[in-house]
């Protein structure tokens, strides 16, 4: 078989593959005629996934006068996956089935743990999702993590100024551990990759995820694809000045965006008006209720939110803006000062087509993405194997 014979063949078999995906259940014949592709083609490449345990027959469909068709389904117990999130206070581990729906999570505090204790954790928690991971054809097929800091094209982490890491191989070291794929991604990134997969982008093309919890970082999808950059760097928004002689950075810089409008900014607001001690987001959201002066907090970290909301929106045009994370959590009071500020600032022409929503997928968006990302990996890789 040529090379360019090769290729056809895997395109088919994952256009197939993806057919099955997104319209079980399904028949050979309904295949052919949504692909294009004659019914012999569709026949051998869909044996071939029989084989290799990635789809499977289920009972015969309604007969539309001939024989009854023989439905094709997804077989997405075929195999799991790990995904992560490493926040700056807690790390959120998922392990999926290869359809992405979560079938077990550990969620762990790290209280500003260095890199080796961060590292350990993060090992005890894979190692107990490959431990109690139900039995498969592939087991566990990959492990994703998304990091809050930049990440570069080989998933090396260049810099994460809000964990205080600097130059770390983690991609390496958990290959080197667990000897399975490692996908070491931004955190923002992978939570806009989750949302268009799973959560509230899945209507849109062209959309931008503010991830705003300690540190705001932001996920871009462009023409239904994730924008990284020509090095991987794109979406540091956290780290766009809004006001050039404000607060210095762990950047380097002053005034970013994320110093105003993150969980970090609304503590340090809220620890000058009530005892510091035990502030956390869920606290003051409760308080929020029944407090002018906390609810006043939250309008202006909202107010904040908006000017940084504003700026990405004439910038990118895009159809929608989610915001996710934890800051998510307080919707209630950051929506209409988020809203107001956009409405004021931005754009009249970015603003007729502009959706502002909150996460559907709730802290879950850059776990699930990660995950998402280590499935079509292991997809990808197993249709070309196949063909060797």
């Amino acid at each position: 078989m040529t090379w360019n014979q090769q290729l056809m063949k895997v395109n088919n078999k994952q256009a197939i593959l993806e057919t099955i995906l997104e319209r079980a259940p399904i028949s050979r014949a309904d295949i052919s005629q949504h692909l294009g592709l004659t019914k012999g083609t569709v026949s051998s490449l869909v044996n071939e996934l029989l084989e290799a345990n990635l789809a499977f027959e289920s009972g015969p469909g309604e007969s539309s006068g001939g024989r009854r068709p023989v439905l094709l389904l997804f077989q997405e117990k075929a195999g799991y996956s790990i995904g992560i999130d490493l926040g700056v206070n807690y790390i959120l581990g998922i392990l999926t089935d290869l359809n992405g729906d979560i079938v077990s999570e550990i969620s762990r505090n790290t209280n500003n743990a260095n890199y080796q204790e961060t590292f350990e954790r993060m090992k005890e928690m894979i190692h107990s999702f490959i431990k109690t991971a139900p039995e498969s054809h592939y087991g566990v097929v990959g492990i994703g993590i998304g990091i809050p800091g930049i990440v570069d094209n080989e998933g090396e982490i260049l810099l994460a100024p809000n964990l205080g890491w600097k130059n770390v191989d983690l991609k390496k070291e958990m290959e080197e551990e667990f000897g399975l794929p490692v996908i070491v991604e931004n955190e923002a990134n992978a939570g806009a990759y989750g949302e268009k997969k799973f959560g509230a982008g899945k209507d849109h093309d062209h959309l931008v995820y503010v991830s705003a919890g300690m540190g705001i970082g932001v996920g871009i999808i462009l023409k239904n694809e994730l924008y990284r950059g020509a090095n991987g760097f794109s979406g540091e928004m956290g780290h766009m000045i809004i006001d050039v002689h404000g607060k210095p950075c762990t950047c380097g810089s002053k005034g970013c965006w994320e110093l105003y409008a993150s969980e970090k900014a609304l503590i340090d607001l809220a620890s000058e008006l009530i005892h510091p001690e035990g502030i956390t987001l869920e606290s003051l959201t409760e308080q929020a209720s029944h407090s002018e002066e906390i609810s006043k907090l939250f309008k202006e970290i909202g107010h904040y939110l908006g000017i940084g909301i504003s700026n990405i929106s004439n910038t990118f045009n895009p159809q929608q803006i989610i915001i996710g994370n934890r800051l998510a959590m307080a919707k209630e009071w950051l929506r209409e000062p988020i809203v107001e500020i956009v409405e004021n600032h931005a754009l009249k022409f970015n603003q007729e087509e502009l959706h502002i929503s909150f996460s559907d997928l709730s802290s879950y968006s850059p776990s699930l993405g990660v995950s998402a990302h280590v499935i079509e990996k292991f997809l990808k890789t197993n249709l070309n194997q196949k063909n060797q």
